[in-house]
């Protein structure tokens, strides 16, 4: 029986050596480990841009076909980039995004708006939830308001 456990030990000693030795080779010929980013570098530039000019991440998730983590990890620094450049620089007006139920949005798009409110429900994507339907919307805070 001791035996039998010393061939254990032995051999999970012998495979957690080689795979050190396989990641020691990979690191010497200047591979990196780790998982391929989800979206590659040439498209997260496209990802971003899009982000700012403000496309929804549900479409965005669509468009490139991977997760939403993805992309909120490609977009993840876009905040810390446009922050003010000085003390007196004004802050940069963040986007509100919210669900607009379909038949709340289907009234306000009957009624007479001005441009600036009337934009964000023709740029929304509508969502299929249920037996009804969502627009997305993404606003400045004034327009919100």
């Amino acid at each position: 029986m001791v035996q039998t456990l010393a061939a254990g030990e032995f051999q999970g000693d012998l495979q957690r050596e080689l795979t050190y030795d396989g990641l020691r080779a990979t690191e010497a010929k200047g591979n990196k480990g780790g998982r391929r980013p989800a979206i590659p570098s040439d498209k997260a530039d496209g990802v971003r841009a899009a982000y700012l000019e403000g496309q929804f991440m549900v479409s965005l998730v669509r468009e490139c076909d991977v997760s939403r983590g993805a992309i909120r990890t490609v977009v993840a620094g876009l905040l810390l980039v446009h922050m003010p450049a000085g003390p007196g620089a004004p802050a940069p007006e963040l986007r509100l995004s919210g669900d607009v139920p379909g038949r709340v949005a289907g009234f306000l798009r009957a009624i007479d708006l001005e441009p600036a409110e009337r934009a964000p429900l023709d740029r929304g994507v509508t969502v299929r939830r249920g037996q009804g339907c969502t627009l997305c919307v993404g606003v400045t805070p004034a327009v919100h308001r």
